[in-house]
């Protein structure tokens, strides 16, 4: 018996509960969706003000910063939903999901969200404490928003062919 096939012995509840529900389905989708457009939203929006803001004044700058930094708990939040349901939506054919080189490609790209987003980070709190125009960190948040917009919209666009697939 293969990895995969062991796997799916050992889901075969939630997959037979999944593919008997239609509520159970539609929730998990829903979730998963949800999540996505939600945290997906509030990381474009800040990102869009990050790179607005960017050549902006210094007070328009540390305005930024601090919406940057409240946005954080809840796009976490959601790719913690998104994350979840995904986990359930694998678990739901196994045998489908695992072999996809599609499945492959939008996991790569969620490890990527995630980088990204810590890196972020990163740039945020330097800039924080030290919000100079000469400070790198204003150029790595610039690549950063840019990437995130583009990570984002490649996962969705990911997740929308390996649903169609």
């Amino acid at each position: 018996m293969s990895v995969i096939q062991s796997i799916a012995s050992v889901a075969k509840p939630w997959q037979e509960l999944y593919s008997h529900s239609k509520v159970i389905a539609g929730a998990v989708t829903y979730a998963h969706i949800g999540g996505l457009l939600v945290g997906g939203g509030f990381a474009i929006a800040s990102d869009r003000s990050a790179l607005r803001a960017i050549k902006g004044s210094a007070a328009e700058r540390a305005h930024m910063l601090r919406e940057f930094a409240a946005v954080h708990r809840p796009v976490i939040l959601a790719l913690t939903v998104v994350v979840l349901s995904g986990v359930a939506l694998v678990l739901s054919d196994i045998e489908t999901f695992l072999v996809s080189p599609v499945y492959w490609i939008k996991m790569g790209l969620v490890v990527s969200l995630a980088v990204n987003g810590w890196l972020l980070m990163q740039s945020e709190r330097r800039l924080v404490t030290d919000p100079a125009d000469t400070n790198r960190a204003w150029v790595l948040l610039r690549r950063g928003s840019f990437a995130s917009i583009t990570l984002w919209l490649c996962t969705a666009l990911a997740g929308v062919i390996l649903a169609n697939s």
